[in-house]
């Protein structure tokens, strides 16, 4: 990792480049740049997820005329790819390298593509072609599926967690505050939080999990997610994240298009 990124950041292609560093025993995400590029350790696969595309944003929202670099997964590569195609970031501004994921990885995430396109670091593993989540609910007879989820989505805290984390979720104010769609007194909430989003992030949502790994509820909403990803790739033909192809939902991009500076 140190040669690619310090050649990157020594020939001033970016000014800063997202990676990871070991805090505490733990990898941790860290911006480096000239000043601290000493500090770039050589890379090793790592279970660790954080939501490395929401500080990219940030900072390039922060810095809009500055150029950074990040290391991704093949998640997170269909997040930047979504990212680029709502008018989020610009993709002249943005250099990526791409490290694997594990096996260990790839299954517990059922990814079907648990590598980026470009791959810069670790080997690629075989993807997992089929959901055992999504399968076993729709064997299920609809009442008991209906059971199921109001079980599961009753439990909701509204703690926002799961669209903090999301990589895709980057509107600047979020309808889901508002009290006369949500009520936040409300403890638990009704179901609406979860239905709203969902529909909200379709055509946008690249399954990356993050949301679920860090739901204080337990709540399973890749199952969610997944649902309604394959009612996008059925209806519209449409994979979120793919590269070269334009999202069905593209005509709000112009619309949802931040305005440069500091948000």
């Amino acid at each position: 990792m140190n040669t690619k990124i310090k050649k990157l950041l020594e020939e001033k292609r970016v000014d800063g480049f997202f990676a990871y560093k070991t805090v505490n025993g733990f990898p941790f995400p860290a911006i480096f740049t000239k000043e601290n590029m000493n500090e770039l350790e050589p890379w090793k696969p790592s279970h660790a997820r954080y939501p490395i595309l929401k500080m990219l944003l940030a900072q390039a929202r922060q810095e809009p005329d500055k150029t950074f670099g990040i290391l991704l997964r093949g998640c997170e590569e269909r997040g930047l790819e979504e990212l680029f195609k709502w008018n989020q970031l610009r993709r002249e501004k943005v250099v990526t390298l791409g490290q694997a994921c594990t096996k260990e990885l790839s299954e517990e995430c059922e990814c079907k593509k648990p590598y980026p396109d470009s791959l810069d670091y670790g080997e690629s593993v075989m993807p997992v072609k089929e959901s055992n989540k999504v399968k076993a609910l729709e064997q299920m007879a609809l009442d008991t599926r209906l059971s199921w989820w109001l079980g599961h989505l009753n439990r909701c805290l509204k703690c926002y967690g799961c669209r903090d984390v999301c990589p895709v979720c980057f509107c600047t104010e979020c309808s889901l505050e508002n009290q006369t769609l949500v009520q936040a007194e409300k403890l638990p909430p009704d179901t609406t939080f979860h239905l709203v989003r969902a529909v909200h992030m379709a055509g946008r949502c690249v399954d990356c999990g993050m949301c679920e790994m860090v739901c204080p509820a337990r709540i399973p909403l890749r199952s969610l997610y997944k649902k309604v990803n394959a009612l996008v790739e059925e209806i519209f033909n449409y994979t979120p994240g793919a590269k070269d192809i334009p999202s069905p939902f593209s005509f709000l991009g112009e619309e949802m298009a931040l305005p440069a500076g500091p948000r």
